[in-house]
């Protein structure tokens, strides 16, 4: 079956249980109704934790509207359309490329926003995805038809703690750079022709301050108009192919090199 055509949402204690105990399934979020117990219901919490995935608690009749029925026996699980790398197989895999590009998202919401970037980073040749495991969108069905089928070809990681993770990748030899209104640097100032970790924040937000001071740099896109920012896919897409462009040997370099 199409990753894309895989369905959002398991209902039931039993289903919700079983997809947290499942090597092959994953989940990005579950619900759970408020005042449920049981030995099954303390399961899902025990592996829910183990495995990094957020339970929220909802009230009956808002549990009825997100399952579209009351056939959900107090639980809800919004499935992953693919299976999570951890951070080192991804870096296992990345490591196969002599310059790899990875792209980490630092609290992504909107899915169309998500599939959008992932389908720009498999089309310019990035090796992977790092998303966080709270606060952001996860690879739903939804993100994975806004992808257009790129998530069935890009690896893609998550990840409990992004600034961590950032020091973990320059420990592997990347160079990290976050794209920010507040860059020093244009982000054509920056030689991307080595390993590097390209970071975008969410939508409004932006990069968080941690995760910001965790970057090697920053890097900006200069803007005319009268609006002051610009979509995170449609920014991402940007930088993206300014990577691309310099790998093809056509786009010229800042003197200052990495850094």
């Amino acid at each position: 079956m199409s990753l894309a055509a895989a369905t959002d949402l398991l209902y039931g204690v039993h289903p919700v249980l079983e997809a947290l105990r499942a090597k092959d399934v994953g989940l990005h979020r579950i619900f759970l109704q408020e005042g449920r117990r049981g030995r099954a219901v303390e399961e899902i919490l025990r592996l829910a934790k183990a495995r990094h995935v957020p339970v929220a608690f909802e009230a009956r009749e808002d549990l009825d509207r997100r399952a579209g029925s009351g056939r959900h026996q107090g639980a809800v699980g919004i499935a992953s359309a693919k299976v999570y790398l951890s951070l080192e197989e991804l870096l296992e895999t990345a490591r196969r490329h002599d310059s790899p590009l990875l792209l980490v998202l630092d609290g992504i919401e909107d899915p169309h926003n998500l599939g959008a970037i992932v389908r720009t980073a498999e089309a310019v040749g990035a090796q992977g995805v790092l998303l966080p495991t709270r606060r952001a969108v996860g690879l739903t069905a939804t993100v994975a038809r806004a992808s257009a089928g790129a998530i069935e070809h890009l690896p893609v990681a998550r990840v409990v703690n992004v600034a961590q993770t950032l020091e973990r990748l320059k420990a592997a030899d990347f160079w990290v750079y976050g794209l920010d209104a507040k860059g020093t640097r244009h982000y054509w100032e920056v030689d991307y022709r080595g390993p590097v970790a390209l970071v975008v924040g969410g939508e409004g937000r932006g990069i968080r301050p941690l995760v910001a001071r965790h970057c090697d740099g920053l890097v900006r896109i200069p803007l005319q108009g009268n609006v002051q920012s610009l979509n995170a896919s449609v920014a991402s897409a940007v930088v993206l192919y300014e990577v691309l462009r310099q790998r093809a040997g056509t786009a010229p370099v800042s003197p200052a090199g990495p850094g």
